[in-house]
Order: structure tokens, then sequence, then C-alpha cells
């Protein structure tokens, strides 16, 4: 399809304005805000890009939506099926992702390396910020890059993150790219990454749209669904001498544990948690209903973890009404 035919058709759709949010876009629907690099159709190089929202749930107004239903910075509730916005307060304020950063570095791993492939842990896993969370990898430990991906997203391991990301890449740096390329190819370009495991850094922000974006293209994937839809895995491999190490990680969301009651009607499929002090408590998660409808939820920022599960509950209980 060529870029004037693209404009055009875009054009009538998606060329909307948002009012009360923080973005760096002013118009967040225009094509060229969103995907500002098209394919160099002679050399391939480049990112291709289809019209922006054509499949996508578009807020176009966040004042019909009651702020004062969640007390998180954002939040937000996107129908699949029906391609509507159910619910958005703040979904354009960048903001910081924690540990939801960790869906990122999993669409990528899936993306660039193979399930099997064997991962030699290397001392850029020794993470010892306080309150880091960690799946306990120790450098020369050899696991595959599937086992990797439970330790990433179950017990949040920013250990796993490093080593995913050193194995794709051969850097921390140079995934980081890879995670803001693959970013802009989807049009998440209200986000920049740093890292690969969410630790907090002021150059490492998002927003609640954007996150939408990234989590809708991981579940895509059914290796991505199958990880971030499990609450526990055991994962059996060597350390540096040769033995074998097993360990169980289990996942930290509460309406998948059973800590917290799913609304009725509702099973949660699968999502992301993230917590540090300068991003508050976060969550990403997909739901489905009784008829099989799958709808996608955001909270950025809480201020306890109480309340984050408080305001997810609130958000996606739109749901039924």
């Amino acid at each position: 399809m060529g870029i004037k035919m693209l404009a055009a058709g875009f054009a009538g759709a998606v060329f909307l304005s948002l009012t009360g949010c923080t973005s760096s876009m002013e118009e967040p629907y225009v094509l060229s805000e969103r995907i500002p690099s098209l394919a160099d159709a002679a050399s391939g190089a480049g990112y291709y890009a289809q019209a922006f929202a054509e499949d996508l749930c578009v807020v176009t107004d966040e004042a019909v939506f009651d702020e004062d239903l969640v007390t998180s910075e954002a939040g937000a509730l996107f129908d699949e099926e029906d391609r509507e916005v159910l619910y958005s307060k703040d979904a354009f304020e960048r903001l910081y992702p924690a540990s939801i950063t960790k869906v990122m570095t999993a669409l990528v791993a899936i993306k660039y390396g193979n399930l099997a492939d064997q991962v030699t842990v290397t001392e850029d896993a020794v993470i010892t910020e306080s309150g880091a969370t960690l799946c306990g990898i120790e450098p020369g430990d050899v696991l595959t890059l599937e086992q990797l991906l439970y330790g990433l997203m179950l017990p949040s391991g920013n250990d796993a993150g490093a080593a995913i990301a050193v194995h794709i890449a051969g850097s921390i740096e140079d995934f980081a790219d890879l995670m803001n390329e693959e970013a802009a190819r989807i049009g998440a370009v209200d986000t920049h990454f740093v890292n690969p495991h969410g630790l907090h850094d002021p150059d490492h922000y998002t927003t609640a749209y954007d996150l939408y974006l990234i989590f809708r293209e991981a579940m895509k994937d059914t290796t991505f669904r199958k990880v971030t839809g499990s609450t526990a895995y055991t994962a059996s491999y060597r350390d540096s001498s040769g033995q074998t190490v097993t360990k169980t990680w289990k996942g930290g969301n509460w309406f998948m544990t059973g800590e917290r009651e799913t609304p009725a009607g509702l099973t949660v499929i699968g999502g992301k948690t993230g917590t540090t002090q300068a991003a508050g408590y976060c969550l990403i998660m997909a739901e489905e209903d009784e008829a099989g409808g799958e709808y996608i939820s955001v909270v950025l920022k809480s201020d306890s973890r109480q309340a984050l599960y408080d305001n997810m509950e609130n958000i996606i209980s739109i749901i039924d009404k």
C-alpha cells in the first residue's frame, strides 16, 4: 500500500484529538505522530505501518468517564472484541511502568530468540538494588530461554530479564534498543525503555495507552499467553558446577492466585504486576467474559497494593454493566 493511499484511508477515521491528558503528541492518533518512520520500499529498512488504530480501541474524550472511579494516577479498560474504550483516566500521561516493562522484554525475547536456546547466565544478572525482585539464578547457571521467560514473568525476576537481554542482544543497552524499536513498530511512541526489567530510571517511561498496545501485541503470541496465564512453574536447570537446580516460581497477581476475588462472570487470563517507589503499584491484565470476549485493563501508580486491586476491581466491574 502506498503512503498516499495509507494516509487517505487513515485520515477520516482516526484524526482525533484528546482533551485533558498529558502527552508528547499533539494528536495521539495521527499516523505521523504514532509511526514517524515508514518502510523504505527500495531497501526494506524502517518500519512497515498499517493504518494506526484501524482495529484498536481509540480514546476520544476522557471527560465522559468518572475520574473518581479510581484513585490511581492512570487507568483504562479496553474491549478487544467491540473495539471500545470502556474506561480511561489519563491514558496518555507518561508514567513509570516498573516491572510491567517485562511484557515488552518477553515480547522481544520471543520474537528474536528460540525457546529451546540454552542460555548461560552472566554477571549482568547480578542485581543488588534494594527491593529488586529476583528469580534466584546465578552466573554460570544454564537455563532454556523458555524457563527464563517464566522466571521473568512469574516472580518478576530482574535477574532473568538481564540474562534474557544479554543472550538476545549481547548487552542490556542493545536489548533496550530492540525494545524501543518494537515499541515504535506498534505505535507505542510515548514509551522509552533503558532496561529489560523496569528498575527505576527517569528516562524509562510509558503510558497506560502504550501499555495497552504492547500487551495487546504480546497476547497475540501463544507462548506469551501460556506464560502470562500461569500461576506457578517449576524449572530444573544446571548450575555452574553441572549440578541440577530445581526452583518453583509463583506469580503475584492476586486475581489469578485467588487472594482477590475476580468480579462474577470474568476470568483473568494473564497479566503483569509492577512496583517501584517511583512507579507506585501497577498492574496490566487481560480478562475474558463468559461469552469469550476479551478485555485489557491497566492501572498505573496506585499508592498501595490494596488500592491497586481496589482500583482494578472498580475498573473491570464495568464489564458487567
